[in-house]
Parts: C-alpha cells; sequence; structure tokens
C-alpha cells in the first residue's frame, strides 16, 4: 500500500508539473544586437524586479561588474534588509559569455558550477539603462546608472517588456536612495 500511494503522489506531482509548464507565457527573449562587455562593466541599480527568495525584501540593490583575471566577470550584488539603513546583505558571483559571438547571452553563477541565463533584452546606446531577462519568463530586472530613472524611460521599458509577453503584475520596484 505505501508503495501505491508514493506512485500515485510521483503521478500527481508530474502531472501538475507538465500542467505548470504548458501554461508558462512564452516570452521574447530577442537580445540586443551588440554588447561592448567594458562599457556594460561597472555599476547598475536595480529599479525593478520579479520577486526571487535571493532578493527577498532587499532596497537599495546595485549590481556591480568588473573583468577578472581568468576572463570571467565578477558579479557583486548589494542590497539593505528592510530599509536603505538596514543590514547591507552582499553576494558575489561570476558571469561568463559561452557564445564570445554572442555577449548578449552571459551565464551567471553564485554558487559552484550552476549558472543561470542573463539575456540583455535592451540596453540604450550610451549603456545608461538595461533590461535583463532570460530563457524563463520568471526571471526580469530594469537596471539603470543612477539611483533614479526618468518616468517615460521607465514607462517605455515597461510597454516594451509586456510586448515581450513579460506579466508584470508582479513587477517590485525597488527602494533606492534619493
Amino acid at each position: 500500500m505505501k508503495n501505491y500511494i508514493m506512485w500515485v503522489a510521483l503521478a500527481l506531482m508530474l502531472v501538475v508539473s507538465c500542467s505548470n509548464h504548458t501554461k508558462m507565457k512564452a516570452i521574447d527573449t530577442t537580445t540586443v544586437e551588440t554588447l561592448e562587455i567594458e562599457k556594460y562593466l561597472g555599476t547598475w541599480y536595480e529599479i525593478a524586479r520579479f520577486p526571487h527568495s535571493f532578493e527577498k525584501g532587499l532596497v537599495g540593490v546595485t549590481a556591480s561588474y568588473s573583468m577578472r583575471p581568468d576572463g570571467k566577470i565578477r558579479v557583486l550584488n548589494q542590497g539593505y534588509k528592510g530599509s536603505l539603513e538596514g543590514k547591507l546583505s552582499s553576494a558575489e558571483g561570476k558571469a561568463k559569455i559561452p557564445d564570445p559571438n554572442d555577449p548578449t547571452r552571459l551565464k551567471v553563477s553564485f554558487f559552484l558550477f550552476f549558472y543561470g541565463d542573463y539575456y540583455v533584452l535592451e540596453l540604450d546606446e550610451d549603456y545608461q539603462w538595461a533590461m535583463i531577462g532570460s530563457s524563463s519568463p520568471n526571471y526580469f530586472w530594469i537596471l539603470s546608472r543612477t539611483p533614479k530613472m526618468d518616468e517615460k524611460v521607465y514607462r517605455m521599458l515597461l510597454d516594451n517588456a509586456k510586448k515581450r509577453g513579460y506579466e508584470l503584475g508582479q513587477l517590485i520596484e525597488v527602494e533606492q536612495p534619493g
């Protein structure tokens, strides 16, 4: 009887996971045509994001990118817990460009050899703002070189994200200083 219950539970989990997968809305993951990594390096402020456990409750979030001696990119994400006066939380990772002919589709890792997609979906010509996604509709960020983004640019990026198929109801606007 125990084995029967276990198999029924496994079958039910499989059905649920398959049905959730088929309900996942397709998104347009077309990336920008070019990306000059040297111009992209530096600090970016997180203006908006989808919720994730690894950023839960963080405000004043920044992502800083710099080159490592091994050719990979150092990624330093930082944010404050609960408020801009809260405790600083940091995570250091690395990014790599799997295909040198397409630097717009990076892979980022914060733990051993487990990598996630980091797609540069939109980027202005002066590298002042960016829209980041992945192969999954569950990961989405709007970044800026400054803690505050021009409202017109922000609305344009939101409209573009909707056109790409992102569901923005869960979007979190990140509190930044200033």
